[in-house]
């Protein structure tokens, strides 16, 4: 049973990129970032709030962490990931998070003077190559093309990144706060530190077309990355990891931009050409040899 909930919360998080790059059509990556979490902050609430109140000495003994994770996880993970699908397909933001695993070790070794072995070296140095292969579209002869790239996926390797960050930084949280507890603050936090920025944005930029955001298309795509990509992955995800240990589930954070790939071919008919095949094999080599003992 755990492989198959950490299997589903990879499933619906790879879901939300290809529901996200229909969203940003109709609607603004801000909207769609503060939407997702007030909804999904006002439903953990009402499912968890006796796991809050229980655990809420150590939760503010832990404010400090916790706030960063929510910066990272609930507001410029998302936020950067839909203002990048605007400019540039699901398939390839997809690619770009397939090599944060690989951002996470350079980063614990950088932050927490963790241990680098040469297999380590090996996958990032592979995984690099791969993205860098992804952003020339498979064209090394052509390096000035470095300063061209799509701001799509400029934005797409920034919401990577922010990613990689949180990964890297969820140690610092008190491992005795419950998972629920932990969701629920995370998205509360999330969605009240963005509502300023988002007040501020709006004042310069005001909402325009209302008639997108009651659409019915609209709302059900909101709904599904409120309940299962923000919730119900975070709850699946967590039960698995309590059940067979982070060590071993993490290998399931690979099946995120796997499924992502898959669906946006199938639902988006997104072209695949050779050099998201080449990327996405020099990517799997990384992460093999950085997932080696």
């Amino acid at each position: 049973m755990p492989y198959l909930f950490l299997t589903l919360a990879a499933c619906f998080w790879g879901g939300n990129y290809v529901v996200g790059r229909v969203l940003v059509t109709q609607a603004d990556p801000m909207v769609i970032s503060e939407g997702r979490w007030v909804i999904t902050a006002l439903l953990l609430l009402c499912l968890y709030q006796h796991q809050v109140r229980n655990d809420l000495s150590k939760i503010r003994k832990s404010i400090g962490p916790i706030c960063l994770l929510a910066i990272f996880g609930q507001i410029l993970f998302p936020l950067t990931l839909y203002v990048g699908l605007q400019y540039t397909s699901s398939l390839n933001a997809s690619i770009y998070l397939s090599a944060t695993p690989c951002m996470v070790l350079v980063m614990n070794k950088l932050l927490f003077n963790d241990t680098i072995s040469k297999n380590n070296i090996l996958g990032v140095l592979f995984s690099t190559i791969g993205v860098i292969y992804l952003i020339l579209q498979g064209n090394l002869t052509n390096l000035s093309e470095l300063s061209n790239i799509n701001k799509g996926d400029l934005w797409a390797m920034a919401s990577a990144m922010s990613w990689a960050c949180y990964s890297a930084f969820i140690r610092l949280k008190d491992k005795s706060i419950s998972g629920n507890a932990f969701v629920t603050v995370s998205a509360v936090l999330g969605s009240v530190m963005l509502l300023p920025v988002a007040l501020v944005y709006f004042y310069f930029y005001p909402v325009s077309n209302l008639a997108h955001y009651t659409s019915t298309s609209f709302l059900l795509g909101l709904l599904y990355i409120a309940i299962f990509a923000s919730w119900l992955s975070y709850l699946f995800w967590n039960k698995g990891i309590i059940d067979i240990g982070a060590t071993r589930g993490q290998i399931y954070t690979h099946i995120i931009p796997l499924s992502a790939g898959i669906f946006s071919i199938l639902f988006l008919h997104t072209p695949v050409a050779y050099f998201h095949i080449v990327s996405i094999v020099l990517i799997v080599i990384g992460i093999y040899f950085c997932s080696r003992k």
